[in-house]
């Protein structure tokens, strides 16, 4: 995909991962819908990149995300990608977990996401991107994370279906990232986090994402071995 002139709806654009995409993007030429939580922060953001549309979203409010995809596609004239960055994160271990946090980490990892990225399905342009970030605790689950690991999975596995359905219109990618040095761990919702290795700057992440959005061959390359390639 081209970026330059693309028009991309970013859902998690607050985050440390999603709000270093959108500089990226923004100054290849994209032309952006932040989509946020956390209000204040998204404006700020806004602010930074002129031109660009914003609006906040609750990820408990799955007709809502699927609402602001149906908003942004109209009001930047049609869309051609859709990237998740949304994710939180819990740690413990699965009997110390409430149902409570199961259910906010299912809802905010998995279906929120899946809900922007159905919405965009009928939505984004032939030879566009629908790409949302897993990351490896999806493929290997390590221990003490089995309820986030279970929910990036899940969103894992909805990519890999959705792709196969959609290979001939758009690139449906999984964004597979390594573990990442963004401070996420100690905003968990749950739980104190594993003694982790340093993690890939977010820097870092943004060229594999980009890479992942501009190779040439996206679409070919988003039937299987684009995850590999990426892998967290």
């Amino acid at each position: 995909m081209d970026v330059d002139g693309a028009r991309i709806l970013l859902p998690g654009a607050t985050g440390e991962v999603g709000r270093a995409l959108a500089h990226r993007l923004y100054s290849a030429g994209a032309t952006l819908h932040l989509a946020g939580r956390n209000e204040t922060e998204l404006r700020a953001l806004q602010g930074r990149l002129p031109g660009t549309g914003a609006s906040s979203f609750d990820a408990y409010d799955l007709d809502s995300c699927a609402a602001l995809t149906r908003r942004a596609a109209q009001r930047m004239g049609g869309l051609d990608a859709v990237v998740s960055c949304i994710g939180v994160p819990a740690f413990g271990a699965a009997d110390t977990i409430s149902e409570a946090v199961a259910e906010h980490l299912m809802t905010v990892n998995a279906l929120a996401p899946m809900a922007f990225l159905r919405a965009a399905l009928p939505l984004v342009t032939a030879g566009g991107v629908l790409a949302a970030v897993t990351g490896v605790v999806a493929e290997n689950p390590p221990p003490k994370m089995a309820d986030y690991a279970a929910a990036k999975a899940a969103l894992a596995a909805w990519l890999h279906a959705v792709r196969k359905e959609q290979r001939r219109h758009v690139a449906v990618v999984d964004l597979c990232l390594p573990h990442l040095d963004t401070g996420f761990a100690g905003r968990a919702v749950a739980g104190q986090p594993p003694k982790l290795p340093r993690g890939l700057a977010v820097p870092a992440a943004v060229d594999l994402i980009m890479r992942e959005l501009t190779g040439p061959e996206t679409v070919a390359r988003a039937s299987g071995p684009a995850r590999r390639e990426s892998a967290e």
